[in-house]
């Protein structure tokens, strides 16, 4: 794990984007994490689990939507956890220290 938003609730899905998981960048910064990159999603209301990437959202809303085929997995309202994971060397990974934020659940705005 290199990063993780930890408790975001979902702002909307999007059945009819194409793909991806929109982001507020205040979030997205905190983070460390990048637009165009791939992520976990974990889905804490239903245990879904599923892979996509991040786009840059709407600055400032708290945005979390969930676009595609992921809008049928997360539903506004869920609560989700975000990881990013990041390849290392063995000596790297000793000493690494991943990233979490704990953003206000009921807004998505950080701490």
């Amino acid at each position: 794990m290199r990063s993780k938003l930890h408790r975001l609730t979902v702002t909307e899905a999007d059945l009819n984007y194409v793909g991806s998981i929109s982001l507020d960048p205040n979030l997205m910064e905190a983070a460390g994490l990048l637009e165009g990159e791939k992520v976990q999603i974990v889905n804490v209301n239903n245990g879904e689990r599923l892979e996509t990437y991040t786009i840059k959202g709407e600055r400032g809303t708290g945005q979390v939507c969930l676009n595609g085929p992921a809008a049928r997995r997360c539903q506004p309202g869920d609560v989700i956890i975000i990881i990013a994971y990041g390849m290392m060397t063995l000596e790297e990974a000793k000493t690494f220290t991943p990233t979490v934020v704990f953003p206000d659940t009921d807004t998505n705005t950080i701490l």
